[in-house]
Order: C-alpha cells, then structure tokens, then sequence
C-alpha cells in the first residue's frame, strides 16, 4: 500500500478548559504546554502537570479515483483512549495510548470532496499513570492507500533461517491470487530476485486491533487472503549485529503494488548452555531502561530524537535498550536497526491490578491480545528486536491467576512470532510484600490518602501502590530490596511465573543470581532492572555463568514524570514548589542528553573503556546529600570551581586497575586501590589540573586522564550538534559556559532567552529535576552552566539560533540540507 505523510493541517483544542482551536503539526503532544501546578490530580507521576481531553481535528480532500480503493488511517499511537471519527462517524477506537493502530476509512469518504477527521484523546481522568504520559496524536500519523489487490500493511515479513549460509524466508500476504516477485538490495544494489504465485490461505477475519472496533470494519468475505512464501539463499551476506548492523531492504511487488521492508540477517538463540546468541557468539546485554519522553520535546517521538538516544547510549558503552514500559516507537525501532542497539520491547505496566485509579488495568483484559499483535506486528522484520516482556512489575505474578496468565501470554507470543523469547521484569521482594499486604493499591486507600493530606496540617500524603514502593526503596536504599529479594518466601511468590517465560525477568535480584543458578539449571536470569552501583558486580558473574543473559539500569536516561525517585539535588537548585519537580532526576544520561559520571562508570564496569576517568562533586557546595539506590553519584567531569582553592574537595576516578593515584598539579594526593572500579578521594581543591593515573598489579600505568580549570574569560558557547540539519528535521543546539579553550565552567548561574531564525524553537530547557513552568518557552535557566535547545527547520534558509543572558549574546547557524 502507498504510505502518505498526514500529519500537516491539523487543529487541537482543549476539551476539558476554554482553549481556542489552534494549527499544530503531528507529533504533538497536548500536555507538554499545560501548566504544571500543585492542583496536579496525577502529582509528581506526570511532572505535576494537570491532564485533559483534547480533540484533533483535519480536513482533508480525497480524489474520486480513491473510489474502490483501500484506504487506511495508521495511528503510530494516541494517549489515550482515542476516538477516531470521520465525517462524525466512528470510525474505530483505541485505549491503550502506546499501541500502533490503524481505522478503514474507505466507508466513510466522499470522494471527490473535502472530508473531516476528528480525533479525541482523552487524558482528563487522572492519575492514570506512573511516568509523563503526554497528551494527544504524540507519534506519527500516515494514510495508507491501494487497490483493492494489494499488499496489506504489514504483509511482507523476512525472517532468518540460518546465517552460515545465509538463508531467509519471505512471506508476502497478498488480497487476491497472482504473480509476486520479490527483489532484495543492499546499498541500492540488487542482491537477488524470485517470483512465486500468492496462493489462498483462507479468509482472514479483521481485528479490532487493525480496525478499530466499530461497525465500519469490512466482512471477512472482503478480506479474503493470500499469500506467497520464498526460501532464498543470499549471497556474501552481510551479517546483522551490534558491531556490524548491516541492513538490506526485500521490495515486494504484487501487480501495481509495491513495498519495501527493510531488515536484517541474523540469527538470535537463548540456551541454558550458551545463553543468549547471536549468530552465534555470546552477546551480554549492556542494557539500559528507557521511558518514551524526549526531555523538552515531551512525549513526541521524532526521528532525531529517537537516534540521537541510541547514538549517546552506544556512544557510552551500552548495547541494549529496554522499552519501559510500553511498546517502543516504530523511529526509535528504525535508529536501533541502524546503529546496532538491541531492543526489549515491552507491552505494559499494570495487568488487571491498578497501579493508579484510571490505569490500563480497566482495558487491559478485552484489548491484550489485540495489543500484542500490534506489537509484533510492528516489531518483527526488525533485527534489533530480541525480545518481548509481557509486564514490569507486575504483582499479579505472585497469584494464581496471574501465574496463569503469564503463561498466557508468553504462549500467545510464541504464536504470533516463535523467533524471539518472552521474559517479564518481575520486582521479587515487592512481589511478596504485595501478597502479604503491604502497599496494595486500592482506589479507597488512595482516597482515604487525599483526604488525609487536605487536612490542616497535613502536607504528607500515606503512599500506597507503586507510589509506596518507590518511596520506601528511596527512604531505605537499594539493599533493601536486594536482601528481601532473597528471603525464601521471593522464591516461592516468583518461580511460578518465571516457569512461565523463556528468560526469567529479575528487577533488583542480583543477590539472587548465585543461588538461583544452582536451584534452577534451566532458568536463564535477566537483570530486567538494576541499579548503577552494581554494574561491576553484575559483568563479573555474567562473564562466568552463561545463563545471566544481561542487565538494564534503572534509568539509561532521565526522564520527565516520576519525579524524585532516588535523586537529591543541592540546595540552590532547588526550588520551593513541589510542582516545580520535573523529572526523576536518576539517568546514566541527563534530560539535556549529556552523559553523568556515572556513564562513565558504567563504561569502565562493563569493560568497555578501561579508565581512568576523573569526576568531581562540585567543591562550592556544602550540602551533604543522601542519595538513593538509582543514584551513584552528583560528581561532575569537571576541575573548574573559582574561587574554592583551599576547600575540601571529593575527587572520585572510575578504572579497571589495581591501583589509582592522584595528582594535583603535579603532586599526588594519595593513591588507592579501586572497590569495584571506583576510588574516592578526599583532598584539597586547588585551580590548575588533575590528573589521575591507573597501575596494574605490577606497579606498570595503563592509563592516564586529567582535567584543567577554566581560565578567567567566560564565553557562551552555542555548539549544534549537526552540521546540517534537513527541512522539517530538528537540531539539537546544546548551550554551555567556558572558557576561550573550551572548558566548561559549571559555576555559571545565567538565565538565557533563545530566538531562531528559519525554524521554531521546539524545546527549551535544562537537565536540573527542578524546573519552573515547562519546556515550551524562549527561556531558560542554566543547570551547571548548560542548557539545551531544540530547533526544527523550515526548510527556507539556513537556521540560526541566538542566545542571550542579557549581558552576551552568543549564535550559531546550522545550514538546511536539501
């Protein structure tokens, strides 16, 4: 089918507020530009903004010669519980605000006319979830349009069935009996061709997952369906992996109709005797957790955002992704194929127990199965995907009925794709606090909670659900759930679960992993979710034992929503209103994108860099912070602190060594033996270098890293991060103080307005977990002496981007590609 961009001409107003209509172009996500305020039903778990209905609307033509077409509207996904009406009929829905749908729109067009499409999202009702949802049409929208004999969307799926040599399969489904040829390319160049006849496989019955459920869907007499299949041996192939993700494309043509997929060959097995696979040869899982907002740019999902995540993970040592907790976006799909990131997609967060009071726990059991498909329909030509995951955290596992669901589901996967394996992120010690009692979510407990905190004097709400876990994993830190995890009653709350899967999902079980390695010889153990501060102990025991398969961090990078779990943050840039908390504050990666010292830990963890890397908790600062599991460290790449010669300074250096030493200008300030992979140092601050030097067990340096102090100048530098940037494409512009040399001065404190010429300011703002107002003005403070904006181009000239702070004026102009 012909795949038509139709993301222009729309208009969004507010429902539930007195809003005029106003144009926005898809993405776009509602929420972003609410004001975030402690009225906030939904608090700290969407960033304090308040949630509402909105309603989409686009008027559109359509040529008379779409008579007798197939036509289709594909929603990439909508937040949440969309109506899709056209010309005021409903044309199909959807609840759940992660799933890739689409609505036949053929009955209702007037060809020949001008047609309307509305489409209302409705994210009023709140809370209804853990994390900044957004609000709205946040992914792509695309119109899909052939003859009524056709390729189906979807219908061409690639598979591998072996890689030496190098064999496929491909599947073409076809609306009708014919001629099908299939072509496959690399780098433009064809590969190899076949021809086969599309032959009857019987009427396929629609789904509302592919329609939407309305009374609009097309019969099954119309939807009679075929198919061809070809087994092709491909020549000098060009193997897919995370070093060497090679691509081709498979163009399948039935009569007028032409499609292309692009996929890769490789092959991925799970065994409890090489572990996980990949053609072949063992790959542990670097992995990072990563929820779907990208920073200021809310809950859009933009092609350069999506690769620019992958890029800096890859950059910084990781070589997976964990979709938390919902389907991935089909971009961010794309930029793991492209760049060698593997991906775990994952479904959902809650099952049929709530997590909040408007949750998918109200859907979840009608739409399930309708979800999935999506999923792997969405997911299956892709390389990078490996795996699925049915839930995170999911206390129903510690129950029969959940146990049996498990099962389920992972058999219901396996139906649907049986190339890939099924696990589940199950929290082990929470899961036997759930069955015992203890922070059960239950809409009279969080009503008894409101009332309770509306009462004079009462500023603290009681936490219950998940909002109870997370705030006792904060109060009491990581081995709390790490030691309760081994109690004996974890075991017998999990193992009926994990039976249930093909890898058994561990959120914070490391102190597990030995004993369960022995009891269960089948099971294969992912670190579903981790802390940063047990990446060392995590890679040591996976080198041995092949059935560790991998770990997530909790998170790869910071994210909106959610807001203070496990991060403390200084004094001074705190800020009075608890609405003014923004984001989780706890990424390997901060908001703006730029990797924390705590990346570079990781990187030496995983032995991927062997050091010494220097970090530097910022010597002006007299706040003793306590921070939390998710929460390694607040110290920063940087030795320029004016002004504090003479004062305490903790020095920290991340190497793979058997000793460290310090020296500041010159002179050592001591020398120690790295505790997994991290020395501290206390000593004195003095401006000038450091430098820290890693030795072996011989006393023989292996490596050497320093850092200088800024001079005296101050420049504000504004450094895009591409040289080009394509009409309607984004530029990321990081904004920084330094010195002429370049060095970063973190003690700048400035507040920046940003204007753009040839291009709109799509995002403005910093990485600090406090934030006044949201991401969609022209100003910002700076956090550190940095800040981030975001810029998409017109197309009209080379787009320029001045930064003032009332006293410098710094600019940078990004020429616009062709």
């Amino acid at each position: 089918m012909k795949k038509l961009d139709f993301n222009r001409g729309w208009t969004c107003k507010c429902l539930t507020r007195a809003e005029d209509a106003h144009p926005v172009t898809l993405p776009h996500d509602a929420m972003r530009a609410e004001p975030r305020t402690e009225d906030s039903a939904a608090e700290g778990n969407i960033g304090w903004y308040i949630g509402g209905d909105y309603e989409y609307v686009k008027r559109f033509d359509v040529p008379e010669d779409y008579r007798g077409k197939r036509v289709l509207i594909e929603f990439e996904s909508v937040y949440h519980n969309a109506e899709v009406y056209i010309n005021e009929s409903l044309a199909g829905s959807r609840p759940y605000g992660y799933s890739n749908f689409y609505v036949d729109a053929a009955p209702l067009l007037k060809y020949g006319a001008e047609n309307v499409i509305r489409v209302v999202a409705h994210n009023a009702e709140q809370p209804n979830s853990r994390w900044y949802s957004g609000t709205g049409i946040y992914r792509p929208v695309y119109l899909h349009v052939a003859d009524e004999a056709c390729i189906p969307v979807n219908g061409v799926r690639v598979q591998t069935l072996s890689v030496r040599p190098a064999e496929i399969e491909i599947t073409v489904r076809t609306t009708a009996p014919g001629k099908v040829s299939v072509e496959l390319l690399r780098n433009g160049a064809s590969v190899l061709k076949a021809e086969g006849e599309s032959t009857s496989v019987g009427a396929w019955t629609p789904t509302p997952a592919t329609y939407g459920r309305s009374a609009q869907a097309p019969s099954p007499a119309q939807r009679a369906e075929y198919a061809a299949t070809f087994r092709l041996k491909v020549p000098d192939a060009k193997l897919w992996s995370v070093d060497a993700p090679n691509l081709y494309v498979c163009r399948a043509a039935f009569g007028a109709d032409t499609v292309e997929e692009n996929f890769g060959i490789r092959a991925l097995k799970w065994t409890p005797e090489e572990g996980l696979t990949l053609n072949g040869e063992r790959v542990i899982l670097r992995g990072a957790c990563m929820h779907h907002d990208n920073g200021v740019l809310g809950a859009c999902t933009y092609p350069e955002a999506e690769a620019r995540k992958v890029r800096v993970l890859k950059e910084n040592g990781y070589n997976a992704i964990r979709s938390a907790h919902y389907p991935c976006s089909k971009a961010m799909l794309d930029a793991c194929d492209a760049q060698g990131m593997l991906m775990m997609d994952e479904y959902v967060d809650v099952w049929y127990i709530h997590k909040t009071k408007y949750d998918y726990a109200l859907d979840l059991a009608n739409w399930w199965q309708d979800d999935l498909r999506e999923m792997v329909e969405k997911d299956f030509n892709h390389p990078s995907v490996i795996m699925y995951s049915t839930g995170n955290e999911v206390a129903e596992t510690s129950e029969s009925k959940g146990i049996a669901f498990t099962g389920e589901m992972t058999s219901y996967l396996h139906g649907l794709d049986p190339t890939r394996p099924v696990t589940c992120g199950i929290n082990i010690f929470f899961n036997f606090l759930y069955f015992i009692g203890f922070g059960v979510y239950s809409d009279d407990k969080a009503e008894k909670a409101e009332k309770q905190a509306s009462k004079p004097g009462k500023e603290k709400k009681k936490h219950v659900g998940s909002d109870f876990y997370n705030t006792l994993a904060c109060a009491v830190g990581d081995n709390f759930m790490k030691c309760g995890a081994t109690l004996y009653p974890c075991d017998l709350k999990t193992r009926g679960a994990y039976a249930n899967m093909d890898i058994a999902g561990y959120n914070y079980g490391i102190f597990r992993y030995k004993h369960d390695l022995k009891k269960y010889p089948q099971r294969l153990i992912l670190g579903s979710e981790t802390f940063c501060k047990d990446a060392y102990s995590f890679w040591e025991i996976a080198k041995r034992e092949k059935r560790i398969i991998g770990d997530f961090v909790w998170p790869g990078w910071d994210y909106l929503g959610e807001t203070g779990d496990g991060a403390a943050e200084y004094a001074d840039y705190k800020e009075a209103s608890p609405a003014a908390r923004s984001t989780g504050g706890n990424g390997r990666i901060d908001l703006s994108g730029k990797p924390r010292a705590e990346a570079a830990y990781t990187r030496v963890a995983f032995e991927q860099a062997t050091g010494p890397f220097i970090a530097v908790e910022p010597v002006y600062e007299k706040d003793k912070l306590q921070l939390t599991g998710w929460q390694l460290t607040k110290a920063l790449e940087s030795w320029s602190w004016p002004g504090c010669d003479g004062a305490p300074a903790r020095v920290e250096v991340y190497a793979r060594a058997a000793e460290v030493e310090l020296l500041i200008n010159g002179k050592s300030a001591g020398r120690k033996k790295p505790k997994k992979c991290r020395a501290v140092f206390k000593t004195t601050y003095a401006s000038g270098t450091v430098e820290a030097v890693a030795y072996d067990a011989g006393g023989r340096e292996i490596g050497r890293s320093g850092m200088t102090s800024g001079g005296p100048e101050t420049r504000l530098r504004v450094s895009p991060e591409s040289a080009g940037v394509r009409a309607d494409g984004l530029v990321f512009v990081p904004i920084q103080y330094t010195d002429d040399a370049g060095v970063w001065k973190p003690m700048e404190k400035h507040s920046l307005t940003v204007s753009v010429e040839n291009g709109e300011l799509m995002g403005l703002g910093n990485a600090n977990p406090y934030f006044k107002g949201n991401y969609t003005g022209n100003t910002t403070k700076t956090y550190f002496g940095e800040a981030l904006a975001v810029v998409r181009a017109n197309g009209r000239g080379p787009v320029r981007v001045k930064v003032s702070d009332g006293q410098t004026t710094a600019s940078a102009e990004i020429p616009c590609e062709e």
